[in-house]
């Protein structure tokens, strides 16, 4: 019998799972990959305070991991599959190898990116159409790539490409970017980056690889196309969220987990934290607050059950 199980191993989780600990609270953390979760795909953090050096976010996850090895967290491999007697004083967390009893949950299940649902995208994944600039960049080495999105992420990986590939292309749906000012100024004034607006992608095109980029002007509606050995998807993420939603969890028209002040659901001991929540801002330093307040919350409705 656990007292809480966390469903998640990014920054969330891992943040939940030390101020669990540092509760006194027999805590488990189930992951079904490894640590880290998005954060773990940023080439460079320069926005987590107190790292003024920007380290990379596999070198930051794994500083909160060593935290919350050394409070004696227990992490288990295994995806979890549904949660039983969800609104029960003691739930169950079931996975592919056994069930888990406990107390309180909370869901730290984050965010998967969103895919453009174009001709090509899913027979070119993997071949040159990627998701994640830091896992797949080096393939691009000293080739031409595109970035799709017009986010601080998008900037991030176009910076992040520049640094070896031939050269960048960014394109964005239109004039406005999401992203900061100070990345986007970066970007534009890279001369290894060109940056296209009011520009979207209809397909990817490749005899077994990526080799071109199917592109329209939103503004006049001309046809043209961008020959690239490897293109970026980068516009946004979508709550992973079907546990979630197995049980009950209320979730917002986006699929977002809806929580109050205290990362409470509408399920009684579920909390949730991170980028699978409603939120106003998803960035590490909110994730790892998420789970610090989530946990406290945890901890307060057991000692006050």
């Amino acid at each position: 019998m656990y007292d809480v199980v966390i469903i998640g191993g990014g920054a969330a989780g891992m943040s939940a799972a030390i101020y669990a600990m540092r509760g006194g609270m027999k805590t488990l953390l189930l992951e079904k990959l490894s640590c880290g979760g998005q954060a773990a795909r940023t080439y460079e953090v320069d926005n987590y305070p107190g790292f003024s050096e920007n380290p990379t976010g596999p070198a930051l996850m794994d500083a909160f991991k060593k935290h919350a090895d050394k409070f004696g967290v227990q992490i288990k491999s295994e995806a979890v599959r549904e949660i039983i007697n969800a609104g029960g004083d003691i739930k169950s967390v079931k996975t592919r190898r056994g069930e888990y009893e406990t107390k309180t949950i909370i869901i730290a299940t984050g965010a998967n990116p969103k895919k453009l649902g174009v001709p090509g995208e899913e027979e070119l994944a993997g071949a040159g159409v990627s998701y994640c600039a830091t896992c797949d960049g080096a393939f691009f080495k000293g080739l031409d790539t595109v970035v799709i999105g017009g986010g601080n992420t998008a900037m991030e990986d176009a910076l992040y490409l520049a640094g070896f590939c031939e050269r960048v292309f960014v394109m964005n749906r239109s004039k406005r970017f999401k992203a900061s000012g100070i990345l986007l100024d970066r970007v534009k004034n890279n001369p290894k980056i060109t940056v296209y607006t009011d520009m979207v992608s209809e397909a990817f095109e490749g005899d077994g690889r990526l080799q071109r980029v199917i592109a329209r002007n939103t503004a006049t509606g001309e046809k043209g196309f961008i020959n690239a050995s490897g293109v970026i998807v980068s516009i946004g993420i979508e709550p992973e969220n079907t546990v979630a939603k197995k049980c009950g969890v209320e979730l917002c028209e986006r699929g977002f987990i809806k929580t109050d002040m205290y990362l409470a659901t509408n399920v009684k001991g579920i909390f949730a934290a991170g980028d699978c929540r409603v939120s106003p801002l998803r960035q590490i330093v909110t994730a790892a607050a998420d789970g610090a307040v989530a946990a406290t919350s945890a901890i307060n409705y057991i000692l006050q059950g």
